[in-house]
């Protein structure tokens, strides 16, 4: 019988991983063999987070997909970019609403110092964002465009946005594709279209 496909889910800030189950379940459904990654997104920093994940993809045989959403796509991108030592062992990489060029939101807490208190070690990637991608996985992302979400509170983003990340914030330099569904940040999570691209992605590396 064939093996199939390993894909480990990362969960955005404030979040465990219990809030991709949904995700989990359509890609499990599609063919993949899914283990879902929890980590502290605001008490360790970012290397504790790459240590982690590192010694999990170790654990597998062959090929390792990751999906991530929100600052679980950072944290993945970012993973690959510092060279880890089994970084060779991921194939391709999707993100969902992930702010890889740095989050407007993250900087406007920044600006009244409650990044500490708020984000926590994620402002580590969270405010700067990420350099373009010249690795040799293929990377693709979805943005979302309904604008429900952290904006009502912390002030607007420019159109289109999820409610908390701008479209624009997710287009990082270098990735193989990118796509926009209607759904706000969070949806992104439970939107069967997201889901359909995601399978798509890790399949054929392009979302068309």
């Amino acid at each position: 019988m064939p093996t199939r496909p390993s894909v480990i889910l990362l969960h955005g800030i404030w979040m465990r991983a219990g809030v991709t189950a949904r995700l989990a379940g359509r890609l499990s459904a599609a063919g993949f063999s899914v283990s879902r990654f929890d980590y502290a997104s605001l008490r360790s920093p970012q290397h504790e987070h790459h240590q982690r994940l590192d010694a999990l993809i170790a654990s597998f045989d062959g090929t390792v997909h990751l999906v991530g959403h929100s600052l679980g796509g950072v944290v993945a991108v970012d993973y690959l970019q510092r060279g880890s030592a089994h970084a060779a062992r991921v194939g391709r990489v999707v993100c969902l609403g992930s702010p890889l060029l740095g989050s407007t939101l993250a900087r406007r807490l920044q600006r009244v110092r409650l990044d500490t208190l708020g984000l926590g070690h994620a402002r580590e990637v969270l405010v700067d964002g990420l350099a373009p991608w010249s690795g040799p996985q293929q990377v693709g992302v979805i943005a979302g465009e309904v604008s429900f979400g952290l904006s009502l509170l912390l002030g607007r983003l420019p159109r289109p946005n999820d409610g908390t990340v701008a479209v624009a914030e997710t287009r990082l330099p270098g990735i193989s594709d990118h796509a926009t569904v209607r759904a706000s940040h969070t949806a992104l999570l439970f939107s069967e279209r997201a889901a359909a691209l995601t399978v798509r992605f890790l399949r054929n590396g392009r979302f068309a």
